[in-house]
């Protein structure tokens, strides 16, 4: 690992685990990118910049026809002055102009990491681990100064990224584009890798050739959305789960983003990745700086699954903070499936009962137990407690619920309130809207407007007051609509196109004070499921709610998509009832179990209505997770066979020792005539040996992995699912 700067050749090379990246300061002082790839160990420029003259292509200096920066890989391209490509930066004067001519002016390297001022990030806890350089570009015209900071990690194929505008002159500047990272790419032979999705069939994988011209991905929600994540890969056309090479980018951010490669005239591609431009504006008073979100940047020469996971064990070790970063997660019981609003303290307390009868370790009350909810249409906003519903009050039902000897929680949604509200009437300018417009509602609710200190700090008080009075240990962060009228009472004309990204500060801030208010509490965040799955939110709470579809075929598709990025340790998987309350599809018991216990195992469904036989299978379920828990958690993640590309879908756990392992197979449809099946094996030790305890066999790891396994033909009908226990001997 290091950050070297070639004074005479004036290139930055910039090294992590076994990646290089290199820059060059060049001709009127531009910053142009050189090399993105596998490691080199010293970069002497063998393959530099051509420069030609290419018509249409402006040129800065006309004395130099060859030289344009319509033409050149930039680091941080703006707009206006010779690039007709897509901008990363974009700015307005006072004057109504829009052009900038950012140069490089100095540069620093530093042992360590800093943190994003109100923003997530990843991060160092030794300064040994990581290294980073600061580039000042200026454009003196503007009075305007851009830091691009550039983090290398010692122990991980990452580059983290973020850019910083300050406003150094004395007229007041409009930002109308402020990405967080660019790279030009000298070719265009990728397949572009992204995940689109919907409620209930999130992060789908989809893949597809590059094409001259734009392709992208965005959000304009509020939030980084069911429909797509913040994450886009280039992929070499060949690349696979094992081989090839891949270049990664995911967004530490829970709003409105954009993510798109454009491939220009000449079969170069640019991927800009940051905060959604649409309908954005920030307003930059003399020396007030804009902070932009954190891109972390992968690069595996060893296909998707090693991008993957680099991506889960630098999330789990230096994104995800707290008491759980490194704590193994509870099985839990959510009450929603099995009641909706139509509960008391006697059922929750027989529900409890049962889980504990069962092996299941916590107790979540789900929506419904505030305020005056029985259905969706009112109380959002007031978090007290239900004393209709709950006469005894939250202290008491979570006694209750310890006396069962389980662990108690609690469903939240605090960025929204009903109309039918006591805090609504109270304060009706506290949501987002715009005056002389209709409130838009969605699932009879309105957004809190996160902007304004004063609704943030009114709902650390309320949510604290609940936290601080009962014996919680585990609390179910949801968010149920996007956001529509989106404007602030307390912001004036000019900055309302703030208001977006001035929420997700606010955000933060609310989850930064709570979370670190009670270390003990498990957070998990959820949106209507798998809403708001992103980099930015596991930075406060180290796992969410995959999804509110829990057909455990649809999860296979879900779930394999989500591993892409986000690790299995961040993911809650449940088992539900069958018919699915979603898409009514029956599997058995096994099938769901073997589907839920591929993440964070729970269970959402009445354990009171179980027949003794599904107890049973439960038991077994919950006994089986426990002893394998840390091994899917924390181990290595490996897909073996793609939902996407067949009927079939398989993956694996191993430890960090290869000593350990579980294979899990799943079969969607019986077919006549099927083929015979075998399964080539990854991850493990090829010198060691191992018995599968299923067949009381030993074989060597390399004849599991050359050979494989075979999938036992008597695995019969629709739905079907065998896990292999492999150890170490």
């Amino acid at each position: 690992m290091g950050i070297h700067f070639d004074e005479q050749k004036k290139i930055f090379h910039l090294s992590a685990k076994d990646t290089s990246y290199a820059m060059e300061i060049l001709k009127e002082n531009y910053l142009v990118h050189l090399y993105w790839g596998k490691k080199v160990q010293s970069f002497g420029n063998s393959n530099p910049l051509q420069f030609l003259d290419r018509a249409f292509s402006g040129n800065p200096n006309k004395e130099d026809r060859t030289f344009s920066l319509d033409t050149t890989p930039q680091e941080y391209p703006q707009y206006g002055n010779t690039d007709f490509r897509k901008p990363a930066f974009q700015i307005q004067l006072e004057n109504g102009s829009t052009i900038t001519d950012l140069r490089y002016k100095s540069h620093e390297i530093k042992q360590g990491k800093e943190k994003l001022l109100g923003l997530p990030a990843t991060y160092v806890e030794d300064a040994k681990e990581a290294e980073t350089l600061e580039i000042l570009l200026e454009d003196l015209v503007a009075g305007l100064e851009v830091k691009l900071t550039y983090t290398v990690f010692a122990d991980y194929n990452v580059i983290t990224r973020s850019a910083a505008i300050k406003n150094v002159g004395t007229e007041n500047l409009k930002i109308l584009r402020a990405l967080s990272a660019n790279i030009d790419f000298r070719e265009a032979d990728f397949e572009l890798i992204h995940l689109p999705g919907a409620w209930g069939k999130e992060r789908q994988v989809e893949r597809q050739p590059l094409r001259p011209g734009l392709q992208g991905i965005e959000s304009a929600r509020g939030a980084s959305s069911h429909q797509h994540n913040p994450f886009i890969a280039l992929a070499r056309k060949n690349t696979t789960e094992d081989f090839g090479e891949v270049f990664a980018f995911n967004l530490v951010y829970s709003g409105n983003f954009l993510a798109q490669a454009e491939v220009d005239q000449f079969q170069n591609t640019r991927v800009t990745i940051g905060i959604n431009p649409f309908d954005f504006s920030w307003k930059l008073g003399p020396s007030e700086t804009f902070q932009t979100p954190e891109v972390v940047m992968t690069y595996s020469d060893q296909g998707l699954g090693e991008m993957s996971r680099t991506f889960h064990e630098l999330y789990r070790n230096r994104l995800c903070r707290g008491t759980y970063r490194d704590k193994e997660r509870p099985i839990l019981i959510n009450n929603w499936e099995a009641t909706y609003f139509d509960f008391n303290a006697e059922k929750i307390e027989e529900i409890a009962a049962a889980g504990q009868e069962l092996g299941i370790e916590l107790f979540v009350l789900d929506d419904g137990w505030f305020g005056k909810r029985d259905n969706d249409t009112s109380s959002l906003g007031d978090w007290f407690v239900h004393e209709e519903k709950l006469p005894n009050g939250l202290k008491e039902l979570a006694e209750r619920v310890e006396n069962c000897d389980m662990q108690f929680g609690l469903w939240f949604e605090p960025e929204m309130v009903s109309v039918d509200s006591d805090l609504y009437r109270k304060h009706p300018d506290w949501c987002l809207h715009v005056p002389n417009r209709r409130k838009s509602e969605s699932r009879n609710q309105l957004i809190l407007d996160f902007s304004r200190e004063d609704v943030c700090e009114e709902i650390i008080k309320q949510v604290s007051a609940i936290l601080s009075s009962v014996p919680i240990s585990y609390v179910k962060w949801d968010m149920n609509r996007h956001m529509t009228e989106i404007g602030s009472a307390l912001l004036p004309s000019d900055q309302q196109r703030e208001t977006a990204h001035r929420y997700m500060l606010g955000l933060y801030k609310v989850m930064e004070e709570i979370t670190t208010a009670f270390p003990h509490i498990l957070f998990e965040s959820c949106s209507g499921g798998g809403g708001r799955f992103d980099a930015g939110i596991l930075y406060y709470m180290p796992q969410t709610w995959t999804s509110d579809n829990t057909d455990a075929i649809s999860r296979l598709k879900i779930q394999y998509g989500t591993s892409l990025v986000y690790p299995i340790v961040s993911m809650g998987s449940h088992v539900s009832a069958v018919p699915n309350h979603q898409v009514h599809r029956i599997t058995s018991i096994e099938m769901r179990g073997d589907v839920a216990m591929s993440g964070n195992l729970g269970y959402e469904l009445d354990l009171t209505k179980l027949t003794e036989e599904e107890k049973e299978a439960v038991k077994k379920q919950t006994a089986f997770y426990k002893e394998h828990r840390h091994l899917i958690q924390f181990g290595d993640f490996y897909r073996l066979l793609s939902p996407f590309e067949g009927n079939e879908t398989a993956w694996l756990f191993v430890n960090k020792e290869k000593t350990e392992s579980l294979v899990f197979y799943f079969r969607v449809l019986a077919e006549p005539a099927a083929p015979l099946r075998s399964i080539r094996l990854k991850g493990l030790d090829a010198k060691k040996k191992y018995i599968v305890e299923n067949l009381g066999q030993v074989y060597g790891g390399d004849e599991l992995a050359y050979v494989g396994l075979s999938v036992p033909h008597d695995i019969q009908g629709d739905f079907q699912s065998y896990v292999w226990r492999i150890k170490e001997v």
